[in-house]
């Protein structure tokens, strides 16, 4: 351990010792009444293992919930076509059974265990992992610290740092450099976000763009689109998808001033679909006529609003509709990702609180498949030129089709990153069946 690591370090071994574990089960019971926590999993974020570890090397994957297990699912594939064994960590019910649904036996899948020294050193001894990738922006101290301690090498992939964080940081130099340090590498999304890494102390940095663009199109089910497809009929269509509080309320202004020219159907997709039934309550009470997703409601010609509650299904929502708002952006900040409705062939609107996506926003707009809006009245006139103007929409959805694909090579990028410490292990675990064999 460094005597930056001394100096700073064990503050926080200690705190993360020391939380009372009263604190931490409250912490859980209430994630588990929130349907955020796995009941029959709960030791898993103590660190205790509900699966066996394989024998030869193993790389450990964290990504914190659907959106960066979505991201890293292509280069999860790409390490075990070189045999190496891979544990999948994250911290929600819903990416637990994205991992399922998507990797099935190509990763063993764990909660990830607490920040708490206890925890963490559990979970290390068990499952000795030689590598540690972790995706986007998750920096855990008492993690980081005792990964560094066993120099087990820890890459930060696909890594951004937003405006909020990295001044945080930069208030606290001397700390973010004790942690930032025990990084291996960092390959950041964009030149900004790498520059931002250097000035708090990591090194190397390079940078591979966004991952997210290199990840396939989300799932739907076939048979359930063209049923809705069918009961939307000739009626035009347009999303808003991500929503923060705030954001559905918007929508509903917008749909009803447009309602009565556009006869149009509005999709609400909310980032939080626990707060679907507080939303359904505000739609009702402003009059709108509202459909659910999780009751197999019929989007007759009355039906205002499709509320979108549920969640792994934005494949389909976004495959009714040719335009999509994309929330936190009008009145929450820090912006959503847009390129899965550029991908899927949508005209995207945004507010302009998009620090979190800058970089791809940026591409998107200079290309002409996105547009900003400053409020909900320029939503709405956005909205209904989009919705009338057949070639300004087409043109934006082909822009935005060509835009990502432009954008793509992040993976490429990221495994030629990763190789120095991902071949070694593609020979151990090659080597080993031949070892076994001999014995």
């Amino acid at each position: 351990m460094s005597s930056r690591m001394a100096r700073f370090g064990l503050s926080a071994y200690r705190l993360a010792g020391t939380v009372a574990s009263p604190v931490v089960g409250l912490y859980i019971t209430y994630r588990t009444a929130k349907g955020k926590e796995d009941r029959a999993r709960r030791l898993e974020r103590f660190g205790y293992p509900s699966a066996n570890r394989p024998q030869g090397p193993l790389v450990w994957f964290h990504a914190a919930s659907v959106g960066e297990t979505n991201a890293v699912i292509p280069l999860i594939r790409e390490i075990r076509r070189r045999d190496i064994h891979v544990i999948l960590t994250t911290g929600t019910i819903t990416s637990a059974r994205l991992a399922a649904e998507r990797l099935g036996n190509d990763a063993i899948h764990q909660y990830v265990p607490l920040d708490l020294k206890p925890s963490v050193s559990r979970f290390l001894d068990y499952w000795a992992p030689d590598c540690a990738i972790i995706a986007e922006s998750e920096i855990w101290p008492a993690t980081v610290l005792e990964l560094g301690r066993r120099r087990i090498p820890q890459i930060l992939i696909n890594a951004r740092m937003s405006d909020r964080s990295f001044a945080r940081w930069r208030r606290r130099p001397a700390i973010a450099e004790a942690l930032f340090e025990n990084l291996a590498l960092v390959i950041a999304q964009s030149d900004i976000d790498a520059e931002r890494f250097r000035d708090l102390g990591a090194v190397p940095v390079i940078t591979s763009g966004n991952l997210k663009v290199d990840t396939d199109a989300p799932p739907y089910d076939s048979a359930v689109l063209a049923r809705y497809k069918k009961q939307i009929g000739d009626r035009k269509t347009w999303a808003a998808i991500s929503t923060f509080d705030g954001e559905e309320n918007a929508a509903a202004i917008v749909h009803r001033a447009l309602r009565e020219r556009d006869r149009q159907l509005t999709i609400i997709v909310p980032r939080h679909p626990d707060r679907c039934d507080e939303i359904e309550a505000a739609l009702v009470k402003l009059g709108l006529k509202v459909a659910r997703r999780t009751r197999d409601d019929v989007l007759s010609a009355d039906v205002d609003i499709f509320l979108g509650d549920t969640i792994g299904e934005m494949g389909l929502y976004l495959r009714l509709t040719e335009i999509a708002f994309v929330g936190r952006s009008l009145f929450a900040e820090g912006g959503q990702n847009p390129l899965e409705p550029a991908m899927l062939g949508c005209a995207v609107l945004s507010g302009g609180h998009v620090q979190n996506f800058r970089d791809a926003y940026q591409k998107l707009a200079r290309s002409g498949s996105a547009r900003m809006v400053r409020d909900t009245e320029m939503l709405a006139k956005g909205v209904h030129y989009l919705l009338t103007n057949d070639e300004a929409r087409r043109n934006m959805i082909e822009a935005g089709i060509t835009a990502v694909h432009e954008m793509r090579g992040a993976l490429t990028a990221t495994v030629k990153g990763l190789e120095p410490y991902i071949n070694p292990l593609t020979v151990k675990a090659r080597l080993l069946p031949k070892a076994v064999a001999q014995l």
